[in-house]
């Protein structure tokens, strides 16, 4: 009897004991037309492991908070990731929009065949206010890019990539210092030093496992923005499961870290999953041991 090449590869799977999956997700990767979804999406991804990611910053607001200008990589930094999935590609993602832009995007969205997650806020007392999609999708890599583009076209969000005119600034914080109270490794990302923290848990959507996590967006994300003195300004979001959100609200309360929004990023993930946002602009060091204090009420991996 004849067998294809996906013949043999489920044979070696299922001899090796490996998860067919990574295998079939992989295989499909490399069939992908990137460099065609790239030009739809006029711009270059972050590629780890399977999945692309493409940022969509707001590059063009200039968002006030407590007196503090947000840089777009703090904040702003709207994305979706494509993940190779069941013959085509998954797509999740979080843009960044205006109270206006957020029902011409929708309309769009829909027209298109997109799925709408959540819409909400991540801060607070921010000018002008800024709201957040999220969006999911499954089916062509170059159709769903093409739906993402002509979306996005009804909102002000730039779709060109202009180079940049000058370094990013340096992160004039103890960052090593940081890296050791947090426990991970941060990473300077436009001005702004960032960690990403995965669960201990592994977590899937519709059957599909979310990794690598950061790209997908289900790993804990903190970002420190200097502010002058040793002091940053911090936003991100704790990946919770249920029984984690109230021990994590009381640990930043604790910390002087205000609480901005609390809810739901996917529709039917497992396990259950909660995002918490926050924000404080206080001495980084006494932040960051806060925000520890918090990830040690998780599940969170740690060094």
């Amino acid at each position: 009897m004849r067998r294809t090449i996906w013949t043999w590869i489920g044979i070696a799977v299922c001899l090796l004991g490996l998860p067919s999956e990574a295998f079939v997700s992989t295989a499909r990767a490399q069939d992908v037309d990137w460099q065609k979804v790239d030009e739809t999406l006029g711009r270059k991804p972050a590629v780890s492991g399977d999945v692309h990611r493409y940022g969509f910053p707001r590059t063009d607001l200039s968002v006030t908070l407590d007196g503090v200008t947000i840089k777009p990589t703090l904040a702003l930094g709207g994305w979706v990731a494509f993940k190779p999935a069941h013959g085509g590609a998954m797509i999740m993602g979080d843009l960044v929009l205006l109270e206006a832009e957020i029902n011409p995007v929708m309309a769009k969205m829909i027209a298109s065949g997109l799925q709408i997650t959540a819409v909400h806020n991540h801060l607070l007392r921010a000018t002008p206010a800024t709201f957040y999609m999220h969006v999911a999708g499954h089916g062509d890599p170059a159709t769903l890019a093409s739906a993402i583009h002509v979306s996005l076209a009804e909102s002000k969000t730039p779709l060109t990539v202009a180079a940049p005119s000058s370094p990013p600034p340096a992160v004039d914080l103890d960052t090593a210092q940081l890296d050791q109270i947090m426990g991970v490794k941060g990473q300077a990302n436009g001005g702004v030093y960032a960690f990403t923290v995965p669960r201990r848990d592994p977590i899937s959507e519709g059957g599909m496992p979310l990794s690598p996590v950061g790209p997908m967006g289900v790993a804990t994300g903190i970002n420190f923005q200097p502010t002058g003195g040793g002091k940053a300004a911090i936003t991100g979001d704790f990946v919770l499961s249920g029984e984690e959100v109230n021990p994590v609200i009381a640990a930043l309360r604790a910390n002087s870290i205000e609480v901005t929004a609390l809810h739901s990023h996917m529709l039917d993930e497992q396990p259950r999953l909660f995002f918490m946002h926050f924000w404080a602009n206080d001495d980084a060091i006494k932040l960051a041991k806060g925000l520890r204090a918090a990830l040690d009420q998780t599940a969170s991996t740690k060094g």
